[in-house]
C-alpha cells in the first residue's frame, strides 16, 4: 500500500524523517505539501492530480482535514485514512483574527514561526530544546514568505456533520499533552467516523511526528498490520 503523507501548517516533508524507515517496509511513501492552492479544497484537488492510484492518506494537523476532503472527493482511490493530532472543528474567530494579524508584514520579511508559537506546540520540557525548535522553524523557512501567507489567510471550516460520510478505515492518533488539540477533538472524530480507532501517543506535544516518531509509526504499523 503507498501512503500518502499530507503535513500540517508551515510544515514540509522533513516532518516524516523519523518514521520513514519504518514505514517503508509497509509500501511507497510519497510525501506531499499544503503549499498549492488559497484552501482545503483546493490543496486536496492539487494533491490528488498528482497522487497515485489507490493510497492510505496519512494527514497531520492541517493535513486532517486535507485527508477527509480527499476521502471524499475520491473515495474509490482512498484505501483508509490516518488523522494524526487534528480536528474536525471549524476556525474560532479569535484564531482567525490571530492568523491575520501575522500578515501585516510582507511576505519577503518572514522569518519563519515565532519562539512562542513553536513552543506551544511542543511538549513542555521541549520549551527549551533548541534542535526541536530549529527543525519546526526551518520547515517553516523552507517554505517561505509566500507560502505563509497562504496558509495564515486560510479559513477551515469544521466538518463535524459530515463525518459520517468517510466510510475508509480510519486510525485518529492524539498527543497526550497537546495543547493545539484538545483530546475532545480527537473523539469527536472518533464519535463521528463509523469504525474508527483512537490511538494516544504518550509524552508528546502537537508535533508527534518530530517528537515522537518512533511511537508513532509503532502506531501506524500495529494498525495497518488490520488492514491486510
Amino acid at each position: 500500500m503507498t501512503l500518502l503523507l499530507i503535513p500540517g501548517f508551515m510544515a514540509d516533508a522533513t516532518l516524516w524523517d523519523g518514521m520513514t524507515d519504518d514505514l517503508a517496509p509497509f509500501g511507497p511513501l510519497v510525501a506531499t505539501d499544503l503549499s498549492q492552492g488559497e484552501d482545503i479544497e483546493r490543496i486536496a484537488a492539487a494533491i490528488l492530480a498528482d497522487a497515485p492510484e489507490r493510497f492510505v492518506a496519512v494527514g497531520f494537523s492541517m493535513g486532517g482535514y486535507v485527508a477527509r476532503e480527499l476521502a471524499r472527493i475520491a473515495p474509490e482511490r482512498v484505501e483508509a485514512l490516518i488523522l494524526i493530532a487534528t480536528s474536525a472543528r471549524g476556525d474560532t474567530e479569535a484564531l482567525i483574527r490571530q492568523r491575520r494579524s501575522s500578515l501585516k508584514a510582507p511576505p519577503r520579511a518572514f522569518k519563519g514561526l515565532s519562539r512562542p508559537a513553536i513552543v506551544s506546540s511542543l511538549h513542555p520540557d521541549l520549551a527549551n530544546d533548541e534542535t526541536m525548535i530549529t527543525r519546526v522553524r526551518d520547515m517553516g523557512l523552507s517554505l517561505g514568505g509566500e507560502v505563509f501567507h497562504r496558509q495564515s489567510a486560510m479559513t477551515r471550516a469544521g466538518d463535524l456533520e459530515r463525518l459520517g460520510e468517510i466510510v475508509q478505515p480510519t486510525l485518529i492518533v492524539a498527543a497526550d499533552a497537546d495543547r493545539l488539540r484538545m483530546r475532545e477533538e480527537a473523539e469527536e472524530l472518533h464519535r463521528g467516523i463509523a469504525g474508527s480507532t483512537l490511538e494516544t501517543v504518550e509524552h508528546s506535544g502537537h508535533m508527534i511526528p518530530l517528537e515522537q516518531p518512533k511511537a508513532l509509526a509503532r502506531v501506524m504499523t500495529d494498525w495497518l498490520k488490520t488492514l491486510s
